[in-house]
């Protein structure tokens, strides 16, 4: 009983020691936001043009989901193919942590 204990003891620390190696840096993604994103969307993720997409505010599982999709194929369209097609994991989860931690701005009625 005691053996038991310890180990779900050991795995549960060893666990929760790797939840923060596996969080994304958000930094980083404002980093590759810049670099990459920022032309076309906004740094903000909030683009004053409507042809663009307002990415701030948007869930960051949605985000790694359309930048996975557009990368692998699945989503298309031959810019954001282009631009995903550049980036690590690592850096579709930052940039979506990052997209994710900005305000939304709501788009004017006209």
């Amino acid at each position: 009983m005691m053996t038991t204990l310890r180990a779900w003891t050991l795995c549960a620390s060893l666990g929760l020691l790797s939840v923060p190696a596996l969080a994304a840096d958000v930094a980083a993604g404002q980093a590759k936001a810049k670099e990459i994103c920022q032309a076309c969307h906004g740094l903000d993720g909030n683009s004053a043009t409507a042809d663009y997409p307002k990415l701030g505010g948007q869930y960051s599982d949605y985000l790694a989901k359309a930048l996975r999709d557009y990368k692998s194929g699945a989503r298309k369209n031959p810019i954001m193919a282009g631009f995903a097609g550049a980036l690590t994991a690592k850096d579709i989860d930052n940039l979506a942590a990052y997209y994710a931690s900005q305000p939304p701005v709501l788009a004017r009625k006209y």
